[in-house]
């Protein structure tokens, strides 16, 4: 349409003037993608489709609301609030309270996030008499979440544990059946379930399934890359009458494998609809063309993805730095030291700078050197404002009052606060609960008309009393009054230090998110409340107004972008996290990863890593990163086959190991160990009897080894 020619490149208004069949849409980094989805609505609406007939499914709670918001500024709002716009998991929630008859759950289940299902599988390790040290709860957890990802019931998934030489997985199996029967009889579901059981719900029930496909006739899919099995086949199943489906992604930024994401649904999406047409988005206006350079010179190296090649639309901007610092704690140190540099001298705000990094684990040096600094930081990711105990343990009573089938909201909160309810009588509660086969809470309703546990009649009356009323209340009514009837307030005040204060005002807190939900979602039920925290996501809460510096791992970083990043901790064996057994598939990812990352970066790119790195309590002599050498930041050696320390930006002062010149050990030279095998020496520290070599073998792993000791060979 004419109307957008002045607002898009030619590829954007080609993907956006196309309203019907199967669009794939391969948009590269920071090519407008969002900006295309949302003209491509507007262009609907303009062209007359109901907006009550488009779907569009994002990753993130703050996705979905961007989206919405700029689609009202391009069309009448009233029609842009016809358009279904939320994340998979928002979907199938919302699919499944409607239609919870059908898909024989109650009208009120509570969603048990990872905390919750976690504590679930606790319970179960216990009664099974499993040990929880070998089976860990977070494993079992993760295995029984991959299961429902790949629509696996118990029952199917105890038929492929079976014929598994792994007995964790016929363990997981054991686990997964008693987990998914106690969840059912709390009338809860977990994250798996949401899709799993829409899924169910669809293919069980055609009258339903019909519903849904006549109302979304224009489908739209942001990030499908992303997409895991049961969110390719719940698309599919919507998509399949009509065919008006829109998917848009970058194969080479499919990061979340271990997760579910499977990069197969993008790369063959024209095997699912052969009359698909293809456009390429590959104008960049994020980065600078040295970042851009730099990122395509590195995922090149990939064989799995499909070629694109990015322009830059910005001039060539400041070259890459890459530092290699002599340990962690300088790394960390200089770092600092550079993003006071920028706000003092160069105009640069705290917000304009990212630390990325591979594993939670590193940040903690970085905060400590901020902290010491003075430089204002956020961790994302880290513990979450809805994971806090006190916010946790009002949540649990709000969950109880929605559901009181809930036995694991109950069993946090019948002694808290104290009220008497000690290990006895806890046990006589779930004593009774199983002998009469009802949830917790009837138990107690049962053993308080027999006087059995009259300290916990006001708790008894209080949620009764709000579960009754809570379809005629408010939820930001309902969590002030048990605020107030539980006494959390007062238990906390008799602490009376710091971190009580602390804790208070977290409570506090919650109201008011109570009251904001209400303000601007406009549902005031206290399950819609319920419903939306148990989906917020990590990024969701992220605030990019605020004048921090961000913290934050890779993974989490992709949907954003920074003026100045700095990516960490550049050494194989940390990243790319890698080793000698990694498949090729894995290896593709962690550089995908890589790329993710270069690419957040608008202005500046920063890359570093350390000599040496303590790595569960030992020290370990570092490899520079193999991308370092892919994206031809660092000299090759031919010689040695290594990247030379011939870097763009050293640090003065840095000290590197010596070279003992009388020494046969010597950087480049071949040796033969006798249970490793042929090997390049890579470095040599050390003199006389501790000369130290690092020896990168043919099998692919390197080792730190001592001469006197190693009998090694030189070739």
């Amino acid at each position: 349409m004419n109307t957008f020619e002045g607002c898009l490149n030619h590829e954007q208004l080609e993907a956006v003037n196309c309203l019907n069949g199967p669009l794939l849409i391969l948009a590269g980094a920071g090519s407008g993608k969002t900006r295309v989805i949302v003209y491509r609505i507007a262009n609907l609406i303009a062209n007359k489709i109901n907006p009550w007939n488009i779907l569009a499914m994002t990753f993130t709670n703050k996705a979905a609301c961007q989206m919405r918001e700029r689609i009202s500024n391009l069309v009448d709002p009233r029609l842009a609030g016809d358009v279904w716009i939320s994340t998979y998991h928002s979907f199938g929630a919302r699919i499944l309270r409607a239609e919870h008859v059908a898909a024989g759950l109650k009208r009120d289940f509570n969603i048990f996030d990872d905390s919750d299902s976690k504590k679930l599988v606790e319970i179960c390790l216990k009664e099974m008499n499993l040990d929880s040290d070998r089976y860990k709860p977070s494993v079992m957890c993760d295995m029984i979440s991959i299961a429902k990802d790949k629509l696996l019931d118990p029952e199917s998934y105890s038929l492929h544990a079976a014929a598994s030489p792994e007995s964790s997985r016929r363990v997981a199996a054991e686990v997964y059946e008693l987990y998914q029967e106690k969840l059912k009889s709390m009338g809860g579901v977990d994250f798996g379930d949401i899709l799993r059981y829409t899924v169910d719900l669809f293919k069980n029930n055609p009258d339903v399934l019909e519903k849904y496909r006549e109302r979304f006739r224009y489908i739209l899919i942001d990030e499908y890359q992303d997409t895991n099995y049961a969110q390719y086949v719940l698309t599919k199943l919507l998509a399949a009458k009509y065919k008006n489906i829109c998917v848009v992604g970058d194969d080479d930024q499919s990061i979340y494998s271990w997760r579910g994401a499977d990069i197969r649904n993008i790369l063959e999406f024209e095997r699912d609809y052969p009359e698909t047409r293809v456009v390429y988005l590959e104008q960049n206006y994020r980065s600078t063309k040295n970042i851009l350079d730099t990122a395509q010179k590195l995922i090149h190296y990939n064989h799995h993805r499909k070629p694109k090649d990015l322009k830059a639309v910005k001039p060539a901007g400041d070259k890459i730095e890459y530092v290699e610092f002599q340990n962690e704690f300088a790394e960390a140190s200089g770092v600092a030291d550079r993003i006071i540099s920028g706000v003092r001298h160069y105009n640069r705000k705290y917000s304009d700078f990212a630390i990325f990094y591979r594993t939670n684990a590193q940040s903690r040096i970085f905060e400590e050197n901020f902290v010491r600094a003075g430089i204002p930081y956020v961790v994302v990711g880290g513990c979450k404002f809805y994971d806090r105990a006190e916010v946790r343990d009002i949540l649990a009573y709000l969950r109880l009052i929605n559901n009181p089938s809930d036995d694991v909201s109950f069993r946090r909160i019948i002694n808290m606060p104290p009220r008497g309810i000690g290990k006895s009588t806890a046990a006589i509660i779930i004593n009774k609960a199983h002998e009469m086969r009802i949830p917790l809470f009837e138990a107690l309703k049962v053993l308080s008309t027999e006087g059995t546990v009259k300290k916990a009649e006001n708790f008894l009356k209080s949620i009764s009393g709000l579960h009754a009323e809570k379809d005629n209340m408010d939820a930001s009514e309902i969590v002030k009054i048990i605020i107030e009837e539980s006494g959390y307030m007062e238990y906390l005040e008799g602490h009376k230090d710091i971190e009580s204060q602390s804790r208070m005002d977290n409570v506090k807190e919650l109201v008011s998110a109570v009251v904001d939900f209400e303000q601007h979602i406009g549902n005031k039920t206290l399950a819609a409340f319920l419903e939306n925290i148990s989906l917020v996501s990590d990024i969701d809460s992220f605030d990019e107004k605020k004048d921090y510096v961000t913290l934050i791992t890779l993974h989490l970083a992709k949907g954003l972008e920074f003026p100045c990043v700095f990516i960490t901790g550049m050494e194989e064996g940390l990243f790319p996290l890698t080793d000698s057994s990694m498949s090729l598939e894995e290896r593709e990812e962690e550089r995908r990863l890589c790329y993710v990352g270069i690419t957040r970066a608008k202005e500046e790119l920063f890359l570093s890593g350390a000599s040496c790195r303590r790595i569960y309590g030992q020290m370990r002599y570092c490899i520079p990163s193999v991308f370092l050498k892919e994206m031809e930041i660092c000299k090759l050696l031919s010689d040695v086959g290594m990247t030379d320390r011939d870097i763009v930006s050293m640090p003065r002062g840095l000290e590197f190991s010596g070279i003992n010149s009388s020494s046969p050990y010597t950087r480049g030279k071949m040796i033969k160990h006798p249970d490793f095998g042929l090997g390049k020496i890579i470095d040599v520290s050390g003199t006389g009897d501790d000369v130290k070599v690092i020896v990168k073998f043919d099998s692919g792993f390197w080792k730190k080894l001592m001469v006197k000791y190693a009998k090694l060979e030189v070739i």
